[in-house]
């Protein structure tokens, strides 16, 4: 990949243009990592803290990053033309494809947040050989039945777009307390992305269907996804019973589910990241910051990387296999147990 790609491009897709921002270029056979937004964000909004602290950078120096911000929704964009026919959720997913095409990706790893979560889920089960593995935080599964969609349908056409879609993003709690982070994405949300493209995006993904996925044994066919995965929610999330839901439609033997306190949530998350890397074998060791003075992994982190580092080497290979042996089951006290999803509360 030439270094001039590394910035802004708007990719042509059998579904319309797609903006995506290149960081860094390609390192040797390593996968891409490809991120997408949230509904009500974008790229910038939804991963810049996270991508920007030390600890992160240290990690994607090793990698070229993909960041994917869903039609309409970048900063800047124009406004779409009345009668614009937004793309499907399953679409959505299909227009991945030729982003890495055009840029000569052979696989990624994925970071998906709330609605970017469920398309990568989606793109995952449809294109499963071009995904290497997934971090899906705050991801729901499910559709919405008729009457949530026409409440939400109704919220929509009568409050202003950051007051329907943050009841998305915060707790309860949160809300009624007007945190400071609360009012600064109530201001984000209203004057960097385009309130009328944000509408249609927001009536997609709360029509959006099941994810047709189930635990082998549990239905006939079942179907689910083959790569790593890494659940993440925090404390009191509005998705926290999604992902519990989307944990157990998953194969247990390459399933990491983690529940984080939301303020340790950047700080623990990149922790978490760095492991699963690890684990699949695309980062040769984590580096000890005790010899810098900085913060110590946690007992639950090298829990995790004993975890995913025994799934992998207990693999047929390791650049081939995507059957992975069974990692561990954590409870918040460490006690271990074989072939179930491991747990970590950070």
């Amino acid at each position: 990949m030439p270094e001039c790609w590394d910035g802004e491009h708007d990719i042509e897709t059998p579904y319309g243009m797609l903006h995506v921002v290149i960081r860094g270029a390609p390192k040797g056979n390593k996968p891409a990592i490809l991120t997408y937004h949230d509904v009500g964000l974008n790229h910038k909004l939804c991963f810049n803290t996270f991508f920007h602290n030390e600890d992160m950078q240290e990690i994607t120096k090793h990698f070229v990053v993909c960041h994917i911000d869903a039609p309409g929704q970048q900063i800047g964009a124009s406004q779409m033309p009345q009668g614009y026919q937004y793309p499907t959720m399953d679409q959505l997913a299909g227009m991945l494809p030729s982003v890495l095409q055009h840029f000569g990706f052979k696989s990624i790893v994925g970071i998906g947040v709330g609605a970017g979560a469920y398309i990568l889920a989606k793109f995952a089960l449809i294109f499963p050989e071009l995904v290497e593995g997934l971090v899906l935080l705050n991801i729901d599964p499910n559709g919405k039945g008729w009457i949530d969609w026409a409440a939400t349908k109704l919220s929509g056409l009568t409050s202003a777009m950051p007051d329907t879609v943050l009841p998305h993003l915060f707790s309860q709690e949160e809300l009624v307390s007007n945190t400071e982070l609360v009012q600064s994405y109530r201001h984000q949300i209203n004057n960097t992305v385009n309130q009328f493209n944000l509408q249609l995006f927001w009536n997609m993904y709360n029509g959006r269907r099941d994810l047709e996925m189930n635990r082998s044994g549990t239905v006939l066919n079942a179907k689910t996804l083959r790569c790593p995965v890494m659940l993440v929610v925090g404390d009191n999330a509005p998705a926290e019973e999604g992902v519990v839901e989307c944990n157990s439609k998953l194969d247990p033997t390459n399933t990491t589910f983690l529940k984080v306190q939301n303020k340790k949530h950047p700080v623990k998350l990149t922790e978490a990241f760095k492991y699963f890397l690890q684990g699949m074998g695309y980062i040769a060791y984590v580096k000890d910051r005790r010899l810098s003075g900085g913060t110590v992994p946690s007992a639950s982190m090298t829990r995790l990387a004993r975890s995913r580092t025994a799934s992998l080497t207990s693999a047929s290979s390791l650049d081939g296999s995507r059957n992975r042996a069974c990692t561990h089951s954590d409870s918040s006290e460490g006690v271990a147990q074989v072939s179930h999803t491991m747990e970590v509360s950070c």
